[in-house]
């Protein structure tokens, strides 16, 4: 049963890493987490009163929180990788976007079914008129398997760890509690080892899979793997964010251009 839900999960997976739809997926993995933050009506900013604003670069606050209240969800990560994220985020959305971040704003108290003015009082509070809210959340699941020793056709008792995570942004208007734009990016990765001994020398071991499938990394112990697979799998999705973050602005922008012109 296990080993048919982890199949399950790695096809659903799979097609959303893609782009692709797939009906038999009751739920992407992870399940989208954003709304259940700012809420559905604040999602909305297909409608033609909610347009980006026209100043450049824009001057926000940065929020991230970890996320872990979803069903099956993972640990979240240590304090200071949240941190270091935070920064990246930071440099980033400054570099690629027209976006300046002023300030990377701590998340105590943030939760879903936070109340919208919890994000005005946050603004008020900062003197920033506009928040880039980011979730980051993952799920990892475990099963056995063979894995293969060294060079030779040897196969030995192990474990493999799947780890997807997803990281979703939100401009949000902190006046108005009004979404004007939001996006995400999903990483995905696993971790094998072994479960006997003496076979240190090529486990446990983390690949990029499936996009990168002969990428490796090997954790200097087994203590240390969870951690390093979900901080890989945590990059993965920031930099598919970045790129989808700059796709959704633009093609934003471009349907605000386009209404006035109508």
């Amino acid at each position: 049963m296990r080993n048919r839900r982890a199949m399950a999960w790695l096809l659903c997976a799979a097609f959303a890493l893609a782009g692709a739809g797939l009906s038999a997926c009751a739920t992407v993995v992870p399940p989208n987490r954003l709304a259940d933050y700012v809420g559905h009506q604040a999602m909305r900013e297909t409608q033609p009163d909610v347009t980006l604003p026209d100043r450049r670069p824009l001057k926000a606050g940065l929020l991230l929180v970890g996320d872990t209240m979803a069903p099956d969800a993972s640990p979240t990560l240590p304090d200071q990788a949240l941190i270091q994220m935070s920064e990246q985020l930071q440099q980033q959305f400054s570099q690629f976007l027209p976006l300046s971040i002023e300030k990377i704003i701590p998340a105590e108290g943030i939760r879903p079914g936070s109340d919208a003015a919890r994000f005005v009082e946050l603004g008020r509070k900062y003197g920033l008129d506009y928040l880039v809210l980011v979730i980051a959340s993952a799920t990892e699941v475990e099963y056995p398997i063979y894995v293969a020793v060294g060079w030779t056709t040897g196969v030995v008792p192990g474990l493999r760890r799947d780890n997807w995570s997803l990281v979703e942004v939100a401009l949000l208007d902190v006046r108005s509690s009004q979404v004007l734009v939001h996006a995400e990016g999903r990483g995905w990765a696993t971790l094998d080892r072994a479960t006997t001994p003496d076979v240190n020398q090529w486990y446990p071991v983390i690949w990029k899979r499936p996009l990168e499938p002969n990428w490796r990394w090997w954790p200097p112990t087994y203590e240390s793997a969870p951690h390093t697979l979900r901080v890989i799998a945590m990059h993965e999705a920031v930099k598919r964010l970045v790129i989808n973050f700059q796709d959704t602005w633009l093609r934003k922008r471009e349907a605000d251009f386009a209404a006035l012109r109508g």
